[in-house]
This record gives structure tokens, sequence and C-alpha cells, in this order.
């Protein structure tokens, strides 16, 4: 039959398949040992994305900088916020001003009426005063925070 592999070929083809070049078996110890590092790799990936993705408050810093009042500077700081995650009462050494970058976020001021601001929306929170935020939507909402504070101390002051 013409055209039709011979036995012999086909044999051939089947061992170079399954790594046994002629009985040579460092061809499948070599495939074997890549898709063991293969699958190493992508359950560290995964795992330090799987970490990342289980944070649900993130604060990135953006700047801090002297400014010309004495003992003060000024820090800003972006805030991502989980869905349905509460930022506990907390205060500044200084004042705040929050603009909500995307979501929908709840502020409560000094336990009193909550607040609730949208993209593009700013609040001013005055030096010392507890507070706190929670997204309230139902994806990952994000604030700039700027902050005018009292140079060396903690920027975030944790209350009850």
């Amino acid at each position: 039959m013409a055209g039709f592999p011979t036995h012999a070929w086909f044999n051939h083809r089947l061992k170079w398949r399954h790594g046994q070049r002629a009985g040579n078996d460092q061809f499948r110890k070599n495939d074997t040992m890549k898709m063991i590092q293969a699958m190493a790799l992508a359950l560290l990936l995964g795992g330090a994305a799987a970490a990342h993705a289980e944070q649900p408050i993130e604060r990135t810093d953006l700047i801090k900088n002297d400014i010309h009042v004495p003992g003060h500077e000024v820090v800003q700081v972006r805030v991502d916020i989980a869905p349905g995650v509460l930022a506990p009462n907390h205060s500044h050494p200084g004042e705040e001003v929050a603009y909500v970058l995307e979501g929908t976020l709840e502020y409560r001021l000094d336990g009193g009426e909550p607040v609730t601001l949208k993209a593009g929306q700013s609040l001013f929170i005055p030096s010392g005063v507890v507070h706190s935020a929670k997204n309230v939507g139902s994806g990952r909402a994000s604030e700039l925070a700027t902050y005018i504070v009292r140079k060396g101390e903690a920027l975030v002051v944790p209350t009850r």
C-alpha cells in the first residue's frame, strides 16, 4: 500500500513520542523535570496572585514631602478596599482630604451619620477626628488620601 506508514515507521514514531528513542530514557526524564518545574512555577505564581487578591485593604504610598509649615509634611496614599470591607475607626495627626477614585465608600466621622461618596467626590476630615470607611459597592473601591500631618508621627492611629 503506497502512502500508508509501515509498521517499522509507526513503531519508531510511537517510541519517539514516548521518549524512548533507541532506549534513551533521558528524553523522558528531561520532559518530566520541565513539566514539574512548570507546575511548581505556576503554583508559586498562582499563590502569589491569590495572596495579593486576598488583601481586603491595600495602601500604596505615593508621595511624602516636607512643606513650608514647620514640623509638618504632605503624604499621599492610594487606598483600595474590597467590596463589603470596613476600614475600622482610626484618626490621623493632621488633616485628610479623601477623593474617591472608583466605587462607593461610606464614611462615618466621630460616630455621626454616614456620608456616602461615589467616584469624583471628596471629603475633608479634620485633624484627630475618629472615622471609618466602608466599601458599600459591589466592586473594588479606591480613594486618593492626601494628608497634611505632623512630621514623625504615625500616619494612622487605630482607635476603638
